[in-house]
């Protein structure tokens, strides 16, 4: 069964692979919000500005988000061309699990400047979460060529197999096993107790090899890569179901 980062499950045919409902690397990606201190309100604003400007940073301060994206609506309209409040707006319907508003702002984001990496991150996740998943593998992959960061091309790899195209998840996978750092990494993988637990992403790299290996027809080859993945994690249970389809 492949599901996507988000935990949305397509639908499973007979003795198919399953790919972890992988939730984020531990480091993981969203962008904070930008926290409102007190007194931080510049005062060379003018009055408008700096009224919405106080505005947010009293519903921040008391934890009224509502009044809060209010003040961020109030203060773009008055001053379009900050990138900075248009990125709080673009995080706070992330967070609040609003995703086609979250992709929607940060795509008026990346018509400014279309390596913006918050903006990149957002995107992805909000088309992830959609199940747009070529759009969010194409935003990945943007990110991905500014930072270099191996979170973002593990979730490329996995995004990968989601679309079947498993020649690149596996050249992904390649190149994260490579990686120096890839063993400082941990994967939270949901558990049949329902608590979560940290594998090494290892581990999940090597299930992906192998379910890559398995969609063409390679058996040999995925049972060796499963039974590696279970040799570092014998708990860790997709590696455990597909191993089972493969023998």
């Amino acid at each position: 069964m492949f599901v996507a980062f988000s935990g949305i499950a397509q639908k499973k045919k007979k003795n198919e692979a399953t790919l972890p409902p992988q939730g984020n690397p531990t480091q993981p990606l969203p962008t904070q919000p930008t926290e409102a201190k007190k007194d931080s309100v510049p005062t060379h604003l003018n009055t408008l500005l700096r009224h919405y400007a106080l505005k947010y940073q009293l519903a921040v301060q008391w934890n009224d988000y509502d009044i809060a994206k209010d003040a961020l609506y109030d203060l773009i309209v008055e001053n379009q061309g900050n990138d900075s409040t248009v990125t709080d707006l673009a995080v706070y319907y992330y967070q609040n699990q609003k995703y086609p508003s979250a992709v929607l702002v940060a795509q008026t984001l990346l018509k400014r400047n279309p390596k913006n990496p918050g903006a990149l991150e957002i995107a992805a996740i909000g088309y992830e979460n959609l199940g747009v998943y070529d759009r969010a593998l194409q935003s990945y992959e943007s990110l991905y060529l500014l930072q270099n960061n191996l979170n973002v091309l593990y979730k490329m790899a996995a995004l990968q197999l989601q679309l079947k195209r498993y020649r690149e998840a596996a050249a992904s996978a390649d190149i994260l096993l490579a990686a120096k750092d890839i063993d400082s990494l941990k994967i939270g993988y949901p558990m049949p107790d329902n608590k979560t637990k940290d594998f090494a992403m290892r581990v999940a790299i090597l299930n992906m090899k192998g379910i890559a290996a398995l969609e063409q027809s390679d058996k040999v080859s995925a049972k060796k890569f499963f039974e590696q993945a279970l040799a570092m994690a014998p708990d860790f249970p997709p590696a455990k179901e597909n191993l089972a389809k493969v023998k």
